[in-house]
């Protein structure tokens, strides 16, 4: 083994390795069930290669002789996920045909895969990989095969293919006729009807959500979580080697920054860490009703962490969250700490001017944001001027303690509403700006 990849203790390790000088990934399997996930893992690959789907050819399946079994296939370099390949082009916000050209492929696979008889069942894009200009399915643990060599029934594709499509965010709908139309050409039937799959793909979507915001406080692959009886952290994994020294001690990494803001309830500070700029928030308790106030009810920062992974799933501009520390006496909660990217943008209320209607792109820009976030129904709860930021391509959203999500059409207009008049107070009623935003906003 040359390199660890990915560690799922007492379950998976999966690198970079070398058998007889031949490059291979190995997947190592451990743990109480790692016969069924092992045997699962080489059937699927199997019934993918019996279909003709391009998967990594497999070099050995073997028991080991200390306990558990490895899974050695061939290594694809140069390959990249369509995961990355899709973060990568959603930081330039690609138009309608760079994103087709990019998920259309496997859209059609999964068609193919679905013609075959089989189905997948952890479909994101990361198991998709291109290599040599050649897509790849990849995770036989999930490949299932429901009818062998018979068309899977409508019910069954269906609900599988809304999962995939349900990856995708909201603002990006419009493609959907097309990659139905690539699901179509691959499983050799004609397009779904984009309305029979509205609803699966909200259902996918809403479960995606909850199930991600809970496993951002929970220690997974994703997020590494640390509990004790004074304190609770989570990190993003990747970033939790490089944010130590501010996970252990968050006061110094604000003493010896930039502080933006000292005041009662919160102090704000930029940091850099490794050329990196950062945000820290500090939530700070005012007095000691303050503090009793705040016991049992979640952080602000923990409201915080939760409302910009939700803003960032639906994609929503707003800086990263990277990390979330709370002080605990048991399960009381005291102080906190939010650590995230530092946007380099300027407010709103310098960046504009009230003399004048704002400039195309950042017009275009502010209403894509609001648009969003009502599709969502979506409130801030303090929309400042200075809590929206403008970083040369998008409008960021900041300060997000009093950000929900509303469950009802009217619960959302109400809360829109007061969103609305907050935002129209920063400039005069007879300036051009206001009377621009009054006309471009929805009244509820």
């Amino acid at each position: 083994m040359q390199r660890l990849l990915r560690v799922l203790p007492g379950k998976r390790v999966v690198g970079d390795a070398e058998i007889d000088g031949r490059r291979v990934l190995a997947k190592l399997f451990v743990g109480a069930r790692c016969a069924r996930h092992w045997q699962q893992e080489v059937a699927g690959l199997a019934a993918l290669r019996l279909a003709a789907l391009p998967t990594p050819e497999v070099f050995a399946a073997t028991a080991l002789a200390g306990g558990g079994y490895a899974l050695l296939t061939a290594f694809l370099e140069p390959a990249e996920s369509l995961a990355e390949s899709w973060e990568r082009l959603s930081r330039r916000s690609p138009d309608a045909a760079d994103a087709l050209a990019l998920l259309a492929p496997a859209v059609a696979m999964l068609g193919r895969l679905h013609a075959a008889g089989l189905v997948h069942d952890d479909l994101h894009l990361g198991n998709f990989l291109r290599h040599d200009g050649q897509l790849f399915v990849i995770d036989g643990d999930a490949v299932r095969v429901v009818s062998r060599g018979v068309r899977l029934p409508w019910a069954a594709a269906s609900s599988n293919l809304a999962v995939l499509l349900a990856q995708l965010p909201p603002d990006r709908d419009g493609l959907l006729p097309t990659l139905l139309a690539a699901y179509g050409a691959g499983s050799g039937q004609h397009a779904p009807d984009v309305a029979a799959l509205r609803a699966p793909i909200e259902k996918v979507r809403a479960w995606r959500l909850r199930d991600f915001l809970a496993k951002s406080v929970r220690d997974c692959s994703l997020f590494a979580v640390e509990r004790s009886g004074s304190r609770f952290s989570t990190v993003l994994r990747g970033q939790a080697d490089v944010l130590a020294p501010l996970l252990a001690s968050p006061d110094s990494a604000i003493s010896a920054g930039e502080v933006l803001k000292d005041g009662g309830t919160s102090t704000v500070a930029r940091v850099v860490v490794n050329q990196r700029a950062l945000l820290i928030k500090r939530y700070n308790l005012k007095n000691l009703r303050h503090a009793l106030g705040r016991l049992w009810r979640p952080s602000r920062a923990w409201h915080s962490w939760r409302a910009a992974h939700l803003l960032r799933f639906f994609a929503i501009p707003t800086p990263a969250p990277l990390a979330l520390i709370e002080e605990r006496f048991g399960p009381l909660r005291r102080r906190a700490w939010l650590i995230s990217e530092y946007c380099h943008g300027e407010n709103l209320l310098r960046h504009l001017s009230a003399d004048c209607e704002p400039p195309g792109d950042e017009a275009r820009a502010l209403l894509a944001l609001f648009a969003s976030l009502r599709q969502q129904r979506i409130s801030h709860g303090d929309l400042k001027a200075t809590n929206l930021l403008w970083d040369g391509e998008h409008v960021q959203l900041i300060d997000l303690d009093a950000v929900a999500q509303h469950r009802s059409a009217a619960s959302y207009a109400r809360a829109w509403r007061r969103d609305r008049a907050r935002l129209l107070r920063n400039w005069p009623s007879d300036c051009v700006l206001h009377r621009w935003l009054a006309r471009q906003l929805p009244a509820a």
